[in-house]
This record gives structure tokens, sequence and C-alpha cells, in this order.
């Protein structure tokens, strides 16, 4: 009786071949420089485009097509899998939307030439032993035209890693995707790791001089006291590949996590890094992220970054890089006064670069590396660390210009804002009219029988009063909605309508169409209310059918509780928002937006 799987009972038939492939795998990615390179790997038993003969071809759609049978040693396919994405790096194979002519046998020969040159001086793997172990000097195009005059030398038609066959394939990108910039990564990748090696060589790993902007965030500590609070409490991560993926230009900042993520291949004098670390830092300390609301978030940015720049040219702090935001018309205006005033030329606006590049905010909402752990208070720590400075600034002497902009904003700082809640009773106490008792000889009052002498003028509600004063309530009941944004906003809506004597309030449910409740009595909306629907989101039937209603007030006002992935709404009398923190409605709302915390 034969055993199951070929010899082992019980188990799975071993695949030496997929081993070693894997193990080539695992060696070529555990170098630094190959590794970043995001390339996918093909080793399909049917897969057209791997070679016959040899073990890899590389595509120009980043695919390294391996051959699905062939045994090698680990050390093989590592050389073989790190040619190949070499050739991505040095961008022999570029991607392409369109169809393109495959190139010939010199430019094959060329290209491969120049990456074994690199391979010798930048080991991986194992190379075949039938390789040259010299290469001419020369980039591909002058090798490539001198080998179309001469010819190809001997020896040199097989230097790639198909065998006889081209490893390199020019196919045609897919018109949906978006090629990534292969050489732009290993480039960075490739400098990183050579500085490292270097320093490491050098002894200069942990004992090295501070890099510029380390110098920089160490004197607004020590020279700088109106920002030496936030900078003691900042972490700098200055690592190249995180600003590559994020696409970092100079510096971006996470006031949430307290970090500024530099990019460290960016070059800057001292006094620019200054400049770079105290913009970041006022964009965290001022909380411009959590100021934006229902604006445009890079807007909003652009616009903040114009009001910093202008204070920090005043202060004389650093020196501001090339290509900074600025702009000497908008000086004295706050960041709100400034969006208001770009946002009348958006195409223009949309091109501008801020330190994280163009069309990149550098205001980031969370951290784009490993979550670290965040201040127990974010908001005190911001506050104290600007208001304790403004102070130990004024002790100490002026060093440079306060701006008044900025004397105000610090100022303002130690006043929060009113929350959630409380504004929202404001807005119940302009837009929902309370009702207005009258007295009348008519109706005696409770009091008359005990003075019957003494004629007393009775108090009560006319019923045509007690309609008026109510107001609207549209609820999203999509499935994106939490029960918690549900209980809290419900639960506030009660209490305040109950405090000002309002008998009930009209509640619309609505996901995909409407679903009227009528009236609901004030102390029964949070406890009694039924929620229907719990699909898509479509807002404005539920708005419309309390525009039509004739039992409903013409100027009695809205409440619109929704988590921000709703439609455009179009709203024709007094109304508000309540949406979670951190949410935005995709359009410029008219009433007023209440951020449920």
């Amino acid at each position: 009786m034969s055993r199951a799987g070929g010899g082992r009972r019980g188990g799975k038939r071993r695949d030496p071949a997929a081993e070693a492939f894997a193990a080539g795998v695992k060696l070529a990615r555990g170098t630094p420089a190959l590794a970043a390179l995001e390339a996918r790997f093909c080793r399909e038993p049917d897969c057209p485009l791997a070679p016959r003969d040899g073990l890899v071809r590389v595509d120009s759609c980043g695919v390294l097509h391996a051959h699905p049978t062939r045994l090698a040693t680990p050390a093989e396919w590592a050389w073989a899998l790190g040619h190949a994405l070499i050739h991505l790096g040095f961008g022999h194979v570029p991607a392409a939307k369109e169809a393109r002519a495959q190139p010939d046998r010199f430019d094959l020969a060329a290209r491969c030439a120049v990456v074994n040159r690199f391979l010798l001086t930048f080991p991986v793997g194992q190379p075949p032993e039938e390789l040259p172990v010299s290469y001419p000097g020369g980039d591909e195009e002058r090798l490539a035209a001198q080998w179309r005059r001469a010819g190809l030398p001997a020896g040199y038609e097989r230097l790639g890693s198909a065998g006889i066959e081209p490893d390199q394939l020019l196919v045609q990108w897919e018109p949906w995707s978006r090629p990534a910039d292969w050489q732009l990564a290993f480039a960075h990748a490739l400098t990183r790791t050579v500085s490292e090696a270097v320093d490491e060589a050098g002894g200069r790993r942990q004992e090295g001089p501070p890099r510029p902007w380390e110098r920089a965030l160490s004197w607004f500590v020590s020279s700088y006291p109106l920002l030496g609070g936030i900078a003691a409490g900042m972490k700098l991560v200055a690592d190249a590949e995180l600003a590559r993926a994020h696409g970092i230009s100079v510096a971006a900042v996470s006031a949430e996590a307290g970090e500024i993520y530099l990019n460290p291949l960016s070059r800057h004098t001292d006094e620019e890094w200054r400049f770079v670390l105290a913009h970041e830092m006022l964009h965290a300390a001022l909380r411009h992220g959590d100021r934006c609301g229902g604006r445009d978030p890079y807007l909003f940015n652009v616009a903040c970054d114009y009001v910093v720049n202008g204070w920090l040219l005043q202060m004389r702090v650093g020196q501001m890089p090339a290509g900074a935001l600025h702009d000497p018309r908008l000086a004295g205006l706050s960041a709100e006064e400034v969006y208001d005033r770009i946002v009348t030329d958006l195409r223009r606006m949309r091109r501008l670069a801020t330190l994280a590049g163009k069309g990149r905010a550098d205001l980031l909402d969370h951290s784009p590396g490993p979550r670290p752990a965040a201040f127990a208070d974010l908001d005190d720590f911001y506050r104290r660390g600007l208001t304790h400075g403004l102070e130990l600034h004024r002790r100490q002497g002026e060093r440079g210009l306060l701006p008044a902009g900025l004397v105000e904003e610090i100022r303002a700082l130690s006043h929060p804002p009113l929350p959630w809640d409380a504004r929202l009773a404001r807005w119940f106490d302009a837009y929902v009219p309370r009702p207005e008792p009258v007295r009348s000889y008519a109706r005696p009052p409770r009091r008359q029988a005990a003075t019957p002498g003494i004629p007393r003028a009775g108090r009560y509600f006319p019923p045509e009063e007690v309609p008026r004063c109510t107001f609207g309530v549209v609820l999203d009941t999509s499935a994106s909605m939490g029960r918690v944004l549900l209980g809290k906003a419900l639960g506030a809506i009660a209490s305040y309508a109950a405090s000002r004597d309002v008998p009930a309030a009209r509640l619309v449910f609505c996901d995909a169409a409407p679903h009227d409740a009528g009236y609901v009595p004030v102390t029964e909306i949070a406890t009694r209310a039924r929620v229907h629907g719990g699909g898509g989101t479509v807002l404005q039937p539920a708005v419309d059918l309390l525009h039509r209603a004739e039992d409903f007030p013409a100027d009695a006002p809205l409440l619109i509780i929704t988590d921000g992935a709703c439609d455009a709404l179009r709203v024709r009398r007094e109304h508000a928002y309540l949406i979670p923190r951190g949410a935005r409605l995709p359009f410029t709302p008219r009433g007023p937006v209440f951020s449920v915390r």
C-alpha cells in the first residue's frame, strides 16, 4: 500500500524549488535598498511571461516573473531577483500606458552590463560563474551605441537573469492604475543605506554631531522661550522612507501624536530648519487642524501657512525656505479671513505647495507611523506651552517682534471655546421661541379663592401660542451612524427643549427615504423614539418633507443630525448641524455646525 503524501505519513509533499525561491526572496528583501522597491512576484505554473531558460524576468508593471519549476540555490535566486529589481530602480523598464517597442539586444546587453557592474560593488547573492569579472565604463546609452557600431563583444549575450531570453519586458500599464516611481524609491533607499553604512564604519552612528534639524530644535529649547516649551515636548521623526511613502517634501506635523515628520533628503541650512520647525510647532500649538471645521482641509492649511509664515518673518525666526507661501497683502488677517479670500481662486490655490509638497497638507490628522502614546491632555499641553512661553518671552526682553495676531491667538487659548452642548443651548435660545403666557381676568388664578374681594388676573398659554414654539429634527439613520452620536444628540435636544417649555418636536428619520414620526413630546425623544432605516444616506427628501408640511410652522428651525456622509443639502430656513467630532460635511454649510464630542 502506498503512503499518502508521497512518502510522508499525513504530511504535505516538500517542494525544494519553492523553498529555495522563498529563501532567495528573503535574502533579496534583506537588502534595504531592494526592499524599498514595491515589486510583485509571480511564480504561477501557467505564466506566459516566465522565462523558459533562466530564472527571472521583470516587466514594466513591476512584476518579477520567476521560473515555476527551476531548482536553484537561494543565493542564485537572490542574485537573479536583485538583478531584476535593480532594472526597476535604474529605470530600465519604465511604466507607460501606451504600447512601446521592445529594446533590442544591444540595449538589453548594455543595461544588464550596468546592473552587473553595480552588483560587483553592491553584492546580492551569488552571480553565475559564466559572467565576466569586469565591465566597460559608461552608461547604458553610451554602451549600446558603441556596441551597435563595433558589434557585441563575446560573452555579453547572456548577462541577464533570464538566460538566452530578454530579462526586461515592456508591457502596457493598466489605465486605472498609478505607476510607482521605482527610481525615486531606489535612490532614497540607497542614499539612506550608504549613509548608514558610512556612519557605522566611521563610528559616527551614535557619537556623531547632531543633524541640522536636531540643532534647530535644541536652539528653541535653550534660546527661544516662546516656543521652547512646545519644542521640548515634540518628537522629530526624520525617516526618508516614511517621507517618501507619504509624499512629505520637507516637513509635516501631527498634533495628536506630538510628532514632526521630516524628510532628511531635503537640504536646508540651520536657519531654514529653524523656520520649518517653528512653522510646524505653531500649526500644532494653535490647533489649526481642529479649527478647520467644514472648510476644505487643504485650502485651510494653505491659509494657515500664509498667516504663520508672515508671523515668523516678522518675528525673525530663522530664514524662510524658497517656495514657502507668503503674501504681504494678507498681513494682519486671521486664517479664517485668509481662507475666505483664497477660495475665490481655487484653480490657482490648489497648485500651491505647503512644506509637505504640492497639493498636500502638512497638517496631518493621524500619525503616519506606528501610533505613539499621546499626551494625557493635548489642549492643556499646547495651551500651557504657549502661554508660559509668552510670559517668559516678555520677562527676558523682546526677542524679535511678536505680531499682534499671534499674541491675540495665544491669549485666546487661555479661554477655550464653549463646548458643543453650551453652543447648542445658545442656538436654542436664539431660534426656538419659548411659549409666553398671557394674563387675563377672564381666567381667575388659583389664589383667587383665598382673596375673593381682590380681583386677580389668571396666567395661561393661548392655544395658538403652543404650536408655534417647536422645531424640526432630521435624523440620519443610515448604517454609518453610531449609537453614541444618536444618544448624545437626542439627549441634549430633549433636555434643552424641556428647559424652554417646548411641548413637542417634529421628528423625521431618513436613510434612503424619509420616515415621518410626527410630533414627539420632548420628554420622549431620547427614550421612546424608534429609529427607522439603516440603508443609504439621502437627507434632502426629509428636509423637503418639512418644507412642504402644512402643520409645521414656516419659521421653525431645523436640527440635522448626521455623520457627514450625506448628500449636499438645500435648506431654506434657519438650521444647524450636529456631527461627530472629526467629521466634515461634503459641502459648505450655511448654518452653524456643532461637533459632538
